[in-house]
């Protein structure tokens, strides 16, 4: 596995194309002030063995060297052990509600929205564990396995959006039933699963669902997006806002279902949040999580790094040598020819 141990030193590249800006306005500052002797030709005659092509030859010998240089001061590095690593964990699944109801505006700037930047935060004071990602509306689809990739997980979520389940509603059972057939098969005591949810259209079958869970180890918390008071939904059709309309054409009113999600919780052991305390709401999620009975699992890492900065070195030392011996006269073998005519 390569990398570069200091990669924000090779911003340092940015200097090259200046230097070549520069060279160019004093080679016309040189050419002016020679003009202003005499003429060019005549003033070529006076000055026999000076070179046209080495001042070209010393700026590249020169740009060469500092290239090497700024490679090396990144340091490259090549992983050359991979270890089997033993780590303590519990395994937790993220359920994201991506209903249209998560669009109402009761909390600002969306339920979804909120939702999405309460998951960023989450991902982050989990880090330890192993995470998995589902998004659910009228059916539960499983984003991302159980994994330590952190930041996959953050960018699944953040991406996250209704257009992602074609077929619409809020079906909890599934998302339950998904993470449980998820999980390791083994892993009978060390896993949860956080729904983030407004409760709606829920089925009824859910509450026995996640009991039946629960019975096999699993943990059930959930996160309650909205207020209780409710809003419409907004709709974009046509190019034009719109509101959710039901069969007879009234708008639709989305309202939290605290009570529901109260109960999910209590029949998965959990414990149910509303978030709109969201910094608390980690806090008291990560102090729950804590208590979990951790399990081992192995981690594959690359522990040990060579570095390399020292061919790096070598060469730009090397360059920077030959620009210094390099003299401005001409060479006697290439006396009387031009290397750039074609």
């Amino acid at each position: 596995m390569f990398r570069f141990e200091h990669i924000e030193h090779l911003y340092a590249f940015i200097g090259i194309p200046i230097l070549i800006v520069l060279f160019i306005l004093m080679w016309q500052v040189r050419k002016r002030a020679i003009a202003q002797f005499g003429d060019t030709t005549l003033m070529a005659r006076l000055m026999p063995q000076m070179s046209k092509y080495k001042h070209i030859s010393k700026l590249v010998l020169l740009l060469l060297s500092l290239s090497f240089l700024i490679v090396g001061w990144a340091n490259p590095q090549w992983g050359t052990k991979k270890e089997k690593v033993k780590k303590k964990s519990a395994d937790i699944f993220i359920a994201l509600d991506v209903s249209t109801s998560m669009y109402a505006r009761d909390i600002s700037p969306d339920r979804l929205e909120r939702a999405k930047q309460f998951t960023q935060k989450l991902i982050q004071r989990l880090k330890g564990e192993r995470l998995g990602t589902i998004i659910f509306a009228g059916n539960a689809y499983l984003q991302m396995p159980l994994t330590t990739d952190y930041a996959a997980a953050q960018l699944f979520l953040k991406s996250a959006n209704p257009s992602m389940a074609p077929t619409q509603g809020t079906a909890i059972y599934e998302a339950i039933d998904l993470a449980e057939r998820s999980f390791e098969e083994d892993n009978k005591h060390h896993k949860a699963l956080i729904i983030i949810t407004d409760g709606e259209d829920h089925d009824e079958a859910t509450l026995q669902r996640a009991k039946e869970a629960h019975e096999n180890g699993l943990l059930i918390f959930t996160i309650g997006v909205g207020t209780p008071g409710g809003a419409l939904i907004p709709l974009n059709i046509g190019g034009r806002i719109d509101h959710k309309r039901d069969k007879t054409g009234n708008p639709v009113k989305s309202k939290l279902n605290e009570q529901m999600l109260r109960d999910l919780a209590e029949a998965g052991s959990g414990e149910y949040f509303n978030l709109a305390n969201s910094d608390g709401v980690i806090d008291a999620l990560q102090d729950r999580i804590d208590r979990i009975e951790k399990r081992e699992f192995e981690q594959r890492l690359f522990n040990e790094y060579e570095s390399y900065f020292q061919y790096f070195l070598v060469f730009a030392l090397l360059f920077l040598v030959i620009e210094f011996l390099l003299s401005y006269r001409k060479s006697k073998w290439l006396e009387g020819k031009d290397i750039f005519k074609a």
